[in-house]
């Protein structure tokens, strides 16, 4: 008998089902801890205010790029329980804050038999919280090596490309992308959403509106 492959339904995490960065939530946390320098902070907290004000049309780039470069340096002065007590904090206070949408979204897919993937740029051990937590089959986010108590400040994997990482769980999973669903708010989520069948722009930023649009996206 010819087995039935089941379809598939990838998400974003961060602003598509969760209702903020996670990126940015272990930052924070890390900083309740005093455990990042005022310096370091600083810089984040002028970045974030700068987008906050709206002040030019980069200004959530730059605040999320001023973040990731701290991230690998400011992981190096951790040891690995300082590090896991913030992640399983921000976990216990972002888990349930979710869009209805994508939340109901997710119920009604799984009892419909489709594999869910997780693909996000945030940090691999909160998006295995998230992701475990909601029932995915599978996900993917930002790796950095450990060793002994802590970590070596190198990137292992990213996620910059997300349609060749959709392919590989596509591939690892065995399945296919007909009827396949995608459902991102940015613009690196693009990749993912080209790649499936039903692509939704969920409260897309600016520059995937106006793909989607283009496109005639569901948005």
């Amino acid at each position: 008998m010819k087995k039935t492959i089941r379809p598939f339904a990838v998400f974003d995490i961060d602003g598509t089902l969760i209702r903020w960065q996670l990126y940015h939530a272990v930052f924070d946390a890390l900083a309740t801890e005093a455990l990042i320098d005022e310096q370091t902070y600083s810089q984040i907290r002028d970045a974030r205010k700068l987008w906050k004000l709206r002040t030019h049309n980069e200004s959530y780039k730059d605040y999320e790029l001023s973040i990731v470069k701290a991230y690998g340096n400011l992981l190096t002065t951790l040891s690995l329980k300082q590090y896991e007590k913030a992640i399983q904090a921000v976990f216990e206070e972002y888990k349930d804050q979710t869009y209805t949408y994508t939340r109901d979204l997710i119920k009604d897919l799984k009892r419909r038999g489709f594999l869910l993937f997780a693909i996000s740029g945030s940090p691999s051990e909160i998006i295995g919280l998230i992701a475990n937590y909601y029932g995915f089959n599978d996900f993917v986010g930002t790796t950095f090596e450990r060793q002994a108590n802590g970590f070596t400040g190198k990137e292992l994997s990213t996620v910059y490309n997300k349609g060749e990482v959709l392919k590989s769980l596509a591939l690892k999973h065995k399945t296919s992308f007909a009827g396949s669903i995608g459902v991102g708010d940015g613009f690196s989520d693009r990749q993912v959403l080209e790649l499936v069948e039903t692509p939704i722009a969920f409260n897309p930023e600016s520059r995937l509106f106006n793909i989607a649009r283009e496109k005639g996206w569901q948005i």
